[in-house]
C-alpha cells in the first residue's frame, strides 16, 4: 500500500512538474504579440502591462523600433483592427493621432471609449449600461435589467400593479435571456437581447412598442414578433416611435410619424417595423439616436442622416422644414468631418467626431448648445471651448448637454433646473452657456453618463453609479432624499419588483 502511495506522489510530483507556473518571457514571443492583439485587452490593461513588467517597455525584436514599447506597437495593432479606427481615411487617423499626442494607447481609449458610449460598458463591478426616461431610469448590470422611477404606462417593465419603484428591481425576462442595449424614453423602453430579439413595453397608443394594432399600455417585456429572425443590436426610443438597427446595419421604424420621424416617406404612422430603405446601398450604419420628434441616423463612413420635424432647427439642414426621408446634413460631408456619435436632444443635437471634437446645433435655450449664449444654431457648429478637450461621449435631452472626456471627467451646460446639471454652488434656477467640468465627479473616472428630464446618472469605472437632481418619483433609485443638488451615490441593493432583495451588486 505504502508503494502504490509513493507511486501515486510520484505522478502527482510529475504533472506539477510539468504544468508549472512560468513567467511571461518564457512565452515564446509570436504567441506574446497574438496575446495582446487579440482584442480583448483595453488601453488600461496595456498601460498596466507597461508600468508593471520590463518585458513590455522593451524591444525584444518583437516590433519596428520606431514604436517606444510592446504595450504601444499592441495598441496600434489593435487600433488598426478597430471598427471604427478602420473606417477612418488616413487623413483623419493622422489627425487623431496627432490629436492623442502620438500615443496609441490613448488613440485605443478613445475609440474604445467611443463604442461603449451608446452601449455597455466594462467596470470593475461587471458590464453595465445606464439610461434614463422622463421619470425613471433603467440599469443593465451583467445582463439584468433593473428599474426605477415612476411611470403609469409601463416602461419600468414590472407589471400593472407596479407603476413606481423608489430603489432599482428586476425586470424579469423569459429564462436565460441576456439584455445587452437598452433605451428608455418618455412613457416606453425597448431592450435587445444577445440572441438579437428585441422587447419592448410602455404605452402602445402610438404603437411605438411595434406590436401591432394593440393600443394599450405593455406592462411587462414583450417581444416584437415583427422582427422575428432579424437580429438587432441597438434601438433608440423617441417621444412616440421607435427605431431599431439591425446587426446587417439596416434602420427599422416604428410609431407615430406626424413628421415623417419614421423615415419613410410618408406622414402615416406605422404599428409594426418597417424597414427604411434608402439606407439599403448606403453602407453600414453604426448607430441610431431618436429624439422628441426626429431621428439620427450615423454612417460608417461619418456621414449623418436627419428626417422628421425640423421644429428647432435639430435636422441640421438650416431651416426648419420637415424632412419625411433620409437626408445627409452636408456640412459635415463638405468639410470632411467623420461623425462617429451622435445625440438627440428634445430641442437640440450634439454631434462627436473622429479627432474627439463637438458640434451642437438647434434651440440654444438656457445655454443648451455650449456656445457662451442662448442663441440657436441651424447648422452644426464647432464647440470651440472643448477644442482643447477630448471629448468620448455627448449626451443631450432637455436643455442641457453633457460631454465626457477621455480623462473620465465630464463637462456639463444648459438649464439647472432641480439641480441636474451637477453644480451644486450655482441655484437651481440658473443656466451654465459655456461647459464647465463637474467638480464634484472629478475624483471618479466616469464611464457613462445619461440625463432625462430632470434628473441625471452616471456610472463609473468602478461601477459605482451616481445620482443628481430630481427624485420626486423615485428616478433616481433613492427611497428617501427628494432631490440631489450634488452627484450622490446611488446604493445597488437589487429588489424584484415585490420589494423582496434579489441579490447585491
Amino acid at each position: 500500500m505504502e508503494l502504490h502511495t509513493c507511486g501515486e506522489r510520484g505522478k502527482a510530483f510529475e504533472m506539477a512538474d510539468r504544468y508549472r507556473s512560468f513567467s511571461m518571457e518564457e512565452l515564446p514571443s509570436h504567441l506574446i504579440l497574438e496575446i495582446l492583439t487579440s482584442g480583448c485587452l483595453s488601453a488600461a490593461d496595456l498601460a498596466s502591462l507597461e508600468s508593471s513588467c520590463r518585458m513590455f517597455r522593451g524591444c525584444n525584436g518583437l516590433y519596428p523600433l520606431k514604436y517606444p514599447s510592446l504595450a504601444e506597437f499592441a495598441a496600434f495593432e489593435l487600433c488598426k483592427a478597430h471598427p471604427i479606427f478602420s473606417c477612418l481615411s488616413p487623413n483623419a487617423q493622422k489627425e487623431l493621432f496627432d490629436r492623442c499626442s502620438g500615443i496609441w494607447k490613448r488613440v485605443l481609449r478613445f475609440v474604445q471609449s467611443v463604442e461603449r458610449s451608446c452601449g455597455m460598458v466594462e467596470t470593475s463591478a461587471g458590464n453595465m449600461q445606464i439610461t434614463t426616461g422622463r421619470y425613471h431610469t433603467l440599469l443593465i448590470h451583467e445582463s439584468k435589467v433593473y428599474s426605477c422611477g415612476s411611470s403609469i404606462c409601463g416602461a419600468l417593465g414590472q407589471g400593472p400593479d407596479n407603476t413606481r419603484c423608489d430603489t432599482f428591481s428586476l425586470v424579469k425576462f423569459p429564462s436565460l435571456s441576456r439584455v445587452v442595449h437598452v433605451s428608455a424614453s418618455h412613457n416606453h423602453a425597448a431592450f435587445v437581447m444577445q440572441s438579437g430579439e428585441v422587447f419592448t413595453c410602455g404605452d402602445n397608443s402610438s404603437f411605438c412598442c411595434g406590436h401591432g394594432e394593440v393600443g394599450r399600455g405593455i406592462f411587462r417585456p414583450m417581444r416584437v414578433e415583427a422582427l422575428s429572425g432579424i437580429p438587432c443590436k441597438q434601438v433608440a426610443t423617441g417621444l412616440s416611435f421607435t427605431v431599431f438597427l439591425t446587426r446587417q446595419g439596416h434602420v427599422y421604424t416604428c410609431g407615430t410619424n406626424t413628421h415623417g420621424q419614421l423615415g419613410l416617406g410618408d406622414t402615416l404612422d406605422r404599428s409594426t417595423p418597417k424597414i427604411v430603405e434608402q439606407f439599403d446601398g448606403l453602407g453600414s450604419v453604426v448607430q441610431i439616436a431618436a429624439g422628441a420628434s426626429y431621428t439620427l441616423i450615423v454612417g460608417s463612413d461619418g456621414t449623418v442622416y436627419s428626417f422628421g420635424s425640423g421644429t428647432n432647427f435639430c435636422l441640421g439642414h438650416g431651416d426648419q422644414h420637415n424632412e419625411l426621408r433620409p437626408r445627409a446634413i452636408l456640412s459635415f460631408k463638405r468639410k470632411n468631418i467623420h461623425i462617429v456619435r451622435v445625440s438627440a436632444g428634445d430641442e437640440h443635437a450634439v454631434a462627436l467626431d473622429s479627432s474627439g471634437f463637438v458640434y451642437t446645433w438647434g434651440k440654444g435655450y438656457c445655454g443648451a448648445l455650449g456656445h457662451g449664449d442662448e442663441n440657436d444654431k441651424t447648422s452644426p457648429a464647432l464647440l470651440t471651448s472643448l477644442r482643447s478637450y477630448l471629448a468620448v461621449q455627448v449626451c443631450a435631452r432637455k436643455r442641457k448637454s453633457f460631454f465626457l472626456l477621455d480623462d473620465g471627467c465630464v463637462c456639463g451646460c444648459g438649464w439647472m433646473g432641480f439641480g441636474s446639471l451637477g453644480f451644486p454652488e450655482r441655484g437651481t434656477s440658473d443656466k451654465v452657456t459655456k461647459p464647465q467640468i463637474l467638480d464634484s465627479l472629478k475624483t471618479h473616472h466616469i464611464s457613462q453618463i445619461s440625463t432625462g428630464l430632470y434628473h441625471t446618472v452616471a456610472v463609473t469605472s468602478k461601477g459605482v453609479i451616481f445620482g443628481f437632481g430630481d427624485n420626486e418619483r423615485a428616478q433616481l433609485g433613492h427611497e428617501s432624499l427628494r432631490g440631489c443638488l450634488k452627484p450622490t451615490e446611488i446604493s445597488l441593493q437589487m429588489r424584484e419588483s415585490t420589494g423582496v432583495e434579489a441579490e447585491s451588486a
